[in-house]
């Protein structure tokens, strides 16, 4: 069936989950005229989640989908134009549902930060989803829509701008207060898994064209590290007394940042680098924590990589918070986030790109970004490239995802430096 004629435009799937249960909050907030349905593994959890949305919602149909069931994940795929999934880590749960779409045509968007999960979807639907007109969509969540988001509204400037490509480019995280979500721990954990327990897994996570749609047409710019350890002017002047340290992300985001740029022809530029840090602020101590912060984050990369299969898995599930869990209503609400993305073009201009949003990254701000992600696939088709496969948000939803973000209340500001 084509996409017009189908049943649903949004299925969210997972939404008895903690970040799904935000994200169906969200929708039936924002959602218009859009048709949604909610799907879980469990009719009598997904009719409370839906009770507790309002009269907005009391008529969205509730579809049961285990996700160990292909055959209901194809039957769901088929009844919408896009599924939204929260159900993660998705290097156990998500391939199915990702095949399910590629089969039926139908538009995806996800959460996960998981690179080779990523990869093995590149690998295994992309032609498929291509040729069924399905836009498979990775990351769409705090990992990896300011990254990918803010680089891609640095390219449209300077492109308006004509002044050249993108050359060296790094996201700060300037303010970040909130905490860090069950569920992208459990997506952190499969990483370290998959990685300890396979050498070849291993290199490809260390390569920082991974995700790249031709590995032989990347440019070779030498070394790109995911551990950056960094003074703030040398990033950018506006920067000067400001330490940064490595951020936890930075590894999986840079992967989805560069394939948006191979995805859309290399137009961010040849030798368009790339790189992500946090700031540790002007303090005296700021030094000490940048270097304490990089040196645990070179530690769980490195040692990680190649030891974590050697720790119990029950030890680390016992101590680390669970899939399905998160803070409390304060927390969320008292939560927020600003990144800074600098660049400096082939022809020495400079830009920045301002993202902030309130609410916690991880549960609040990320269930309005998956939201608006959702809802550019169902509403907004005809603004979208003609790209389809396995994509990134950049090069999927570009132009429309900035403006239905700042719709939504996201700060997103691009200014020429020099």
């Amino acid at each position: 069936m084509a996409a017009e004629q189908r049943e649903f435009d949004v299925v969210l799937y997972g939404a008895t989950g903690f970040v799904g249960k935000l994200t169906a909050e969200y929708l039936a907030r924002s959602g218009g005229d859009a048709r949604i349905a909610l799907a879980g593994r469990s009719v009598g959890k997904l009719r409370a989640v839906r009770d507790s949305l309002g009269d907005v919602a009391r008529e969205w149909p509730l579809i049961e989908a285990d996700a160990g069931q292909p055959s209901q994940l194809n039957d769901m795929a088929a009844r919408t134009r896009v599924v939204v999934t929260t159900v993660g880590p998705y290097t156990k749960y998500g391939l199915p549902l990702v095949a399910a779409c590629a089969a039926a045509g139908t538009d995806y968007a996800d959460l996960t930060g998981e690179t080779m999960f990523i990869r093995q979807s590149i690998d295994t639907y992309h032609e498929q989803a291509a040729d069924n007109g399905a836009r498979i969509v990775h990351s769409c969540g705090f990992d990896s829509v300011p990254s990918d988001l803010t680089v891609y509204a640095l390219y449209k400037q300077a492109q308006q701008d004509g002044t050249g490509e993108l050359g060296d480019t790094t996201m700060v995280v300037r303010r970040f207060a909130g905490g860090v979500s069950g569920g992208t721990l459990a997506s952190m954990i499969e990483v370290l898994a998959t990685s300890s327990a396979d050498p070849d897994a291993r290199r490809e996570m260390s390569d920082p064209y991974t995700l790249t749609t031709d590995r032989a047409a990347e440019p070779d710019l030498g070394p790109q590290s995911d551990t950056p350890w960094r003074r703030g002017r040398e990033i950018a002047p506006e920067l000067d007394g400001v330490w940064t340290a490595a951020f936890a992300m930075g590894a999986p985001n840079s992967r989805i940042v560069r394939r948006s740029n191979a995805l859309l022809d290399w137009s961010y530029g040849r030798t368009f680098r790339y790189a992500e840090a946090m700031s540790t602020g002007s303090s005296v101590l700021a030094p000490v924590a940048s270097a304490v912060t990089t040196a645990a984050n070179v530690a769980v990369l490195g040692l990680g990589s190649r030891y974590f299969d050697k720790v119990p898995r029950g030890l680390v599930e016992r101590i680390l918070p669970k899939p399905g869990t998160g803070p409390s209503e304060r927390t969320r609400e008292r939560g927020h986030y600003t990144v800074e993305t600098y660049t400096t073009t082939t022809t020495g201009a400079r830009y920045r790109t301002t993202m902030s949003q309130q609410g916690d990254p991880g549960y609040k701000a990320t269930a309005v970004l998956l939201g608006e992600c959702g809802l550019t696939l169902a509403v907004d088709r005809e603004e979208l490239s003609d790209l389809h496969g396995v994509l990134t948000p950049a090069a999927s939803l570009g132009d429309a995802l900035l403006h239905r973000l700042r719709r939504a209340g996201v700060t997103l500001e691009t200014e020429r430096l020099a």
